[in-house]
């Protein structure tokens, strides 16, 4: 569910019609609901009311607005970081330091040293060396870094190539085989405190058997950890619970998906912790827009429209599916081709697709565009970097402002031997 629905013939976020928005700040901008945001955070852990002992922590990446942390930061959600800006964007928004769980297969070490000087909670270590170089840094300042042991699994998630993080071949994690011989080599290490494990194979994921799959392995490693003689008391399960994107697709709930887990971590006594993104985020935004024109095409004719590939890059990237709908639909539809304006052939958002009949100056939306839209946004043709909105009842206010195209030539520079 979420808070976009016509009223009046005209489509509203809320109780703020998309015109509005149109009017005051312009097009393209990404609009996102606060009560979608909030109702999905309540639902996820609801979902979870089986699991006794429990983290959550929301996965920064997927939207990093500072509006949106502070919301579910209110909500009670920690936040899994992948960057030292993800982790200044969290602390900025009110999330505890000790709420804050630091993932990502590339951390520098004075990515390390600020997240150990911050007191962060948690870091889920991608290799060995990484791991000795933490407990280096950790034992020189006196400290004890909490860590587990992200582990590849080799599952198969089943879902898009460039978000499948779980099989032999990615870049993420140790092979699970090697899981026994590093634990033993970095839990001696003083500044080092390797209290579990961690997993995630992949985004978007539609059913819940490779999860399960995934997650039993998990459970077989716990107990041959402990056998080892490692003490165990925290297993990282990660993200990856996918979100509807066009009528018809059906995904696992959070429900079913929190069922799912507490059956199969029965006796494990560890604390769980999860990193949802997409399913807090993608639903709770739209990309609003405006037709520029209606082109004749060879078949069908193009919508040109003022959003582009910068702006929402998941279809050019991933050939990904976003709803487009009229903000004032007639009832007509028609056959057409959705594209942007950017120089690039890549820069279409659907190709033969029936659609709300729209015309020059018309407002549409591209929904399900909460998630990973804004976030991945980029200024490439010397676009302007699109704003955010942020709506609440029948408010809302700019959360992040459209950047201009002057501003960003004002932040280069011609060095003094070109300028003569």
């Amino acid at each position: 569910m979420d808070h976009f629905a016509l009223v009046d013939g005209a489509m509203q976020c809320e109780g703020v019609p998309l015109q509005r928005i149109a009017n005051e700040v312009g097009t393209p901008v990404y609009v996102y609901s606060a009560a979608t945001f909030e109702r999905h955070a309540q639902v996820f852990r609801d979902g979870l009311a089986g699991v006794k002992r429990k983290h959550l922590a929301y996965a920064i990446k997927a939207n990093p607005n500072l509006a949106v942390l502070r919301l579910l930061a209110k909500q009670g959600y920690g936040a899994d970081v992948v960057s030292l800006g993800e982790m200044q964007r969290a602390l900025a928004a009110g999330m505890p330091a000790s709420d804050i769980v630091f993932s990502g297969v590339g951390k520098t070490v004075g990515e390390l040293s600020a997240a150990l000087h911050a007191g962060l909670g948690q870091f889920n270590l991608e290799l060995e060396e990484e791991g000795s170089v933490l407990a280096a840094i950790a034992a020189d300042r006196g400290l004890v870094a909490d860590a587990v042991l992200r582990v590849n699994p080799d599952v198969d998630a089943g879902t898009h190539a460039k978000i499948s993080t779980g099989k032999a071949e990615n870049k993420f994690g140790v092979p699970i085989s090697d899981a026994r011989g590093i634990f033993d080599r970095l839990a001696p290490l003083a500044g080092l405190n390797l209290r579990g494990v961690a997993i995630h194979i992949g985004s978007q994921l539609s059913e819940l058997a490779p999860l399960e799959a995934a997650y039993r392995r998990i459970g077989a490693l716990v107990q041959e950890l402990r056998a080892a003689g490692h003490a165990i008391t925290h297993v990282d399960l990660g993200g990856g619970l996918g979100v509807p994107y066009k009528e018809g697709d059906v995904f696992p709930s959070p429900a079913e998906y929190g069922a799912m887990v507490a059956r199969v971590t029965d006796g494990w006594d560890v604390e769980l912790m999860f990193e949802p993104g997409r399913v807090i985020a993608g639903n709770a935004g739209v990309l609003l827009t405006r037709v520029i024109w209606v082109k004749p095409g060879a078949g069908n004719p193009y919508v040109i429209v003022d959003a582009a590939m910068n702006d929402l890059a998941r279809p050019a990237m991933y050939d990904a599916w976003h709803d487009f709908a009229a903000v004032r639909p007639t009832g007509e539809k028609m056959i057409a081709n959705i594209a942007g304006p950017v120089c690039e052939s890549g820069d279409t958002f659907a190709m033969g697709r029936e659609i709300d009949v729209v015309k020059s100056g018309d407002l549409a939306v591209f929904r399900t565009a909460g998630a990973y839209g804004a976030t991945m946004a980029s200024t490439y043709n010397s676009r302007a970097l699109v704003p955010e909105v942020l709506v609440s009842g029948d408010k809302f206010a700019v959360v992040a402002d459209r950047i201009q195209p002057e501003t960003i030539l004002a932040a280069e520079r011609v060095p003094e031997w070109l300028q003569a």
